[in-house]
């Protein structure tokens, strides 16, 4: 089989090849396509790949190309990691966001809407091109914000198009640890948005567990969830949120947080990054090493400015180990290719599992995956707290899609407006022309 990674440059792109070595089946993934539009970027990745495959027999050949149309042609999978703007794309998000007093991270609040708004013209373009030229390729989204962008691909290619995320997985297996149960084995419960979900229910061998965690404040406080959310108010939820809901829980203490760091994320990431491709550009430098002594500094400080602001301290060592999502997405093509039943959370149509959304609506919901593409099971109804919740941002991400395909600078300040974390009309505009001094692929909002 053929993997085509768009944003094959990508930092995390060796997690993916590491995956596809360990799999030694029929019907393997026997050649990897790395597409970049930064050739010195997926050069460095090529060769930290190389040093994986030492060794390793039968190890999946890597070619890397600029032009799209040769990736993506006779693909069987497409995998979109691209990140439009860069890394520096991102600090001007959260700089943009924070002069204004709101959230500017990449996926929730103004800093997803702008994000949003410059990668969605380049992922339908994407969506278009894969339905001329690889019509029966399956498209593993995860380009963020994965929700939103997994709804516009599927405009133009339905259901082929799959978003996910390593957020639901980490949470399932935390807990599941924790309980004692072993990951694999335990059915979760979990239903949502991308970074928007909840989980409420954990079920092994038809027991549900989560009540006996939410009833002992002790293992509540022992893991990362519990630590950034207090054993309090998840005891008032009744559920478990996925971690990215601290931005929305907690929003206040996150933003002086971020106002207050040295630096944001994404310039943490921008310089840390900026100096592994300069290290790689000497032929001398150890791929791998390099990469993986840079990608343990990233995930130590993964949500570092949320754990601050909930004082929750450092991530546990088991938190910082791979086998996120590179293993949902090796799952998720085993399941379709060789027709392997697997149960995943998956960033979806709706249909209709959640009664509150249309069925064009991109949830994140467990699946069950075969031949045919991945299929909604039935979860529990959204608690009422998080059906307002859910709603409301997506109704923000309808206008960011709209705003995308018209062009319209009044739909895109509405849609900044109407955003839970923005708290005025006057900053929305703001942002709107914040965002379009700093980013020129914004241009065509007028």
């Amino acid at each position: 089989m053929r993997l085509a990674i768009l944003g094959g440059g990508g930092f995390r792109v060796p997690l993916v090849y590491r995956a596809l070595l360990g799999d030694r089946a029929e019907g393997r993934v026997t050649e990897v396509v790395l597409y970049d539009v930064e050739g010195a970027r997926a050069a460095a990745i090529a060769r930290v790949l190389a040093d994986q495959a030492a060794g390793v027999a039968d190890a999946p050949t890597v070619i890397v190309t600029a032009d799209l149309d040769e990736a993506l042609r006779g693909a069987d999978f497409v995998f979109s990691a691209i990140r439009v703007g860069g890394l520096e794309g991102r600090a001007a998000d959260e700089r943009v966001a924070l002069a204004e007093g709101v959230l500017g991270q990449e996926t929730v609040g103004a800093g997803g809407i702008a994000y949003g708004l410059r990668t969605l013209p380049v992922a339908v373009d994407i969506a278009r091109r894969v339905r001329r030229l690889a019509p029966e390729a399956w498209v593993i989204n995860f380009t963020n914000p994965a929700g939103l962008v997994t709804e516009a691909m599927a405009r133009h290619i339905g259901d082929r198009v799959i978003g996910i995320c390593d957020s639901p997985v980490g949470l399932g297996r935390r807990i599941a640890g924790l309980l004692g149960a072993e990951p694999r084995r335990a059915r979760l419960d979990y239903v949502g948005l991308n970074h928007l979900g909840w989980l409420s229910g954990l079920e092994v061998e038809g027991e549900d567990l989560l009540p006996r965690l939410l009833a002992d404040r002790g293992l509540l406080e022992s893991f990362e969830e519990g630590k950034l959310f207090g054993a309090d108010w998840l005891q008032s939820l009744g559920v478990i949120p996925n971690e990215y809901l601290h931005y929305y829980y907690f929003n206040r203490e996150t933003v002086h947080a971020y106002r207050s760091a040295e630096r944001t994320r994404g310039a943490f990431l921008r310089d840390q990054q900026a100096r592994f491709y300069e290290e790689m550009r000497s032929p001398g430098t150890p791929a791998f090493k390099t990469w993986d002594a840079t990608r343990a500094e990233r995930e130590a400080t993964y949500m570092a400015h949320s754990r601050e602001a909930a004082g929750a301290g450092e991530r546990a060592p088991e938190d910082m180990e791979s086998g996120g999502y590179e293993q949902v997405a090796l799952a998720l093509m085993r399941a379709i290719a060789r027709d392997e039943h697997a149960t995943l959370i998956l960033n979806v149509r709706n249909r209709t599992t959640l009664p509150e959304l249309d069925s064009d609506a991109v949830i994140e919901v467990p699946c069950t995956v075969d031949a045919s593409g991945p299929h909604p099971v039935a979860v529990s109804p959204l608690p009422g707290h998080a059906t307002g919740l859910v709603c409301a941002v997506k109704a923000v991400e309808r206008e960011v899609l709209a705003a995308a395909d018209s062009g319209s600078r009044a739909t895109a300040v509405k849609a900044f407006a109407l955003h839970p974390l923005v708290d005025s009309v006057s900053v929305a505009r703001r942002l709107v022309d914040g965002y379009r001094q700093a980013h020129p692929g914004l241009a065509y909002l007028t």
